[in-house]
């Protein structure tokens, strides 16, 4: 579903916005859509981050670990073969 809204944007930011658009082959709503879609996901995004960080999770380290564990299967089942 598509709601009209009324939004107030300084002109310069409208400009800005019309050459995004017209560069990326979008309406100037397409574009504005894509860049708040875009944005709301950063936020997103920033704050899992921020709570994997609290809860003290390294992503990287399991990562890591993970890797290292496949490397030591595959070492075990193709030097057995």
């Amino acid at each position: 579903m598509t709601k009209k809204v009324t939004l107030s944007f300084p002109d310069d930011t409208i400009e800005e916005a019309r050459r995004f658009a017209e560069r990326d082959g979008l309406t100037l709503s397409a574009w504005m859509d894509q860049a708040a879609r875009e944005k709301a996901l950063r936020e997103v995004f920033a704050a899992h981050a921020a709570a994997v960080q609290r809860a003290g999770f390294d992503l990287e380290a399991a990562a890591l670990a993970d890797e290292r564990e496949v490397a030591m299967v595959d070492a075990a089942i193709f030097r057995a073969a």
